[in-house]
């Protein structure tokens, strides 16, 4: 499993109290991203809104870019949350419709949380939908491109659920999943600014033809 947690903040808060400020600042941080976009985004503005000095803000984040870093790493553990817990709620008749909970959960990130429709799990977007900021296609581990980290979060989620091995076959396949579904994602957030619902029903049967190959009972 990629470990990308290691090094998101310079410390970790060990208090109740900082753990707050921390929180503060990645919601503050969230806010102005949906406001004014990345590229106006200063450390100066988030540490004013999130009412705490700017010497505290460089105790945990190094700079804009480890912030938006820690957001995007909060981003992906809110949605697998999400995912799991709608996975304990229902009884799946087989894994397909595993792949459509997993992508209204991101559609619906993107249409209500805030920051997400910028910054989701680690690309930076001038616009919902793009187009990508360059050099910012591996924000979570400077050795691993963001899709793959998500993948690799998202097999250990499904071979837990159906029982299946991993291997490097599976692994390949997931990369390749999240690669499309994230290209006709954008596609979809580029036509409309909710999420056209037609592209995110072709994104689903993209996926699933896909990934029938790779998985048992399709």
């Amino acid at each position: 499993m990629t470990n990308v947690s290691g090094e998101t903040l310079r410390r970790r808060p060990a208090q109740r109290r900082s753990l707050e400020r921390v929180e503060r600042m990645l919601d503050e941080c969230a806010r102005l991203l949906d406001e004014v976009g990345y590229e106006a985004l200063t450390t100066k503005e988030v540490a004013r809104r999130a009412e705490v000095p700017i010497g505290t803000f460089y105790q945990f984040f190094p700079d804009k870019q480890g912030l938006v870093r820690a957001l995007a790493l909060r981003n992906l553990d809110a949605f697998l949350g999400r995912v799991t817990a709608r996975l304990a709620e229902v009884r799946l008749s087989d894994w397909t419709e595993m792949v459509d909970l997993a992508i209204d959960e991101f559609v619906e990130m993107k249409r209500t949380t805030p920051g997400f429709a910028v910054v989701d799990f680690g690309e930076v977007l001038l616009a919902p939908g793009g187009p990508v900021i360059e050099g910012t296609e591996r924000t979570l581990d400077t050795a691993l491109k963001n899709n793959v980290i998500v993948a690799d979060r998202l097999r250990t989620i499904i071979t837990d659920l159906l029982g299946v091995p991993g291997g490097p076959g599976l692994d390949r396949a997931l990369v390749v999943a999240v690669e499309a579904a994230d290209a006709v994602l954008k596609l979809a957030f580029r036509s409309r600014p909710d999420g056209d619902p037609e592209l995110v029903g072709e994104c689903k049967r993209l996926v699933r033809r896909y990934l029938s190959d790779h998985l048992p009972n399709a």
